[in-house]
């Protein structure tokens, strides 16, 4: 690993300040960044440390809505009583992330920056249909994933909180690799005021994405029985050691079968 300046702002002024800095990056809970750094994927000149900033850990209740600050870890997610109370499916996910040790370095904020094909939290946001709070503006989940670890963040923006809508309706199911705990496929589920949502991780190639033909059965009746007998192409899925894109297209109806029921 090679030599770098570590930063530890206060506030999210100090900083963007420090993100005009050549080649610096973002650090929440350092789960991908510091490894990346390990195996020389990447060498910033300045590691910026968001872990100090109070105002971005936090949940809170507004209106018809949860707000989870980006600093939040998932075990601070998966045990806040509020969060089970009124999401219990993102209680759920996030108490299922990694292990104990990744549940609490990781945070909300970190994992959605970093946008891993295979990452929990995105079906969350998406399948909630969640708005994404940073420093400059506010992002609509589905305008927020581009791609594989390719987000509609701009340079020196920084993710500052989620404001997850309360569903009527909502259920995580998780196939997942049982070295790595990612999600082989992992399918988010809800019903609430903008309709019916299902988000897919894991089995996309380009990362996270919605199943528009699971979400019209389901839209016409929200059960399990409404996804007997359904199937999702396995054009532009993955296919890898771990499972084929046709068994990763088979595992999603049974999943968000599951989760529905």
């Amino acid at each position: 690993m090679q030599a770098f300046a570590y930063a530890t702002p206060g506030t999210l002024v100090e900083a963007s300040q420090l993100a005009g800095q050549e080649d610096a990056k973002y650090m929440s809970g350092g789960q991908t960044l510091l490894q990346s750094m390990k195996l020389g994927l990447i060498a910033p000149s300045t590691v910026v440390d968001l872990g100090a900033i109070a105002e971005l850990k936090g949940i809170r209740r507004d209106g018809n809505a949860l707000v989870i600050g980006a600093g939040t870890t998932h075990a601070e997610v998966a045990a806040s009583p509020d969060v089970q109370a009124a999401i219990p499916a993102l209680a759920d996910l996030a108490g299922h992330i990694g292990d104990r040790q990744v549940r609490n370095r990781g945070t909300l904020g970190g994992s959605l920056a970093n946008n891993d094909p295979a990452a929990c939290y995105p079906a969350a946001v998406l399948g909630l249909g969640a708005t994404v709070h940073t420093n400059q503006r506010q992002i609509a989940a589905d305008d927020f994933f581009l791609g594989m670890f390719t987000t509609a963040l701009n340079d020196g923006e920084i993710v500052t909180a989620v404001s997850f809508p309360i569903p009527q309706k909502a259920g995580w199911q998780k196939f997942k690799q049982p070295a790595s705990r990612f999600s082989l496929v992992g399918v988010f589920v809800s019903q609430g005021q903008s309709g019916v949502r299902v988000a897919v991780t894991g089995a996309g190639a380009g990362g996270v994405f919605r199943a528009s033909g699971l979400e019209a059965l389901l839209a016409a009746d929200y059960s399990a029985a409404a996804l007997a007998g359904a199937t999702v192409p396995a054009d532009d899925l993955n296919s890898d050691l771990h499972g084929s894109a046709a068994y990763r297209a088979a595992l999603i109806p049974v999943l968000a079968a599951r989760a529905a029921g």
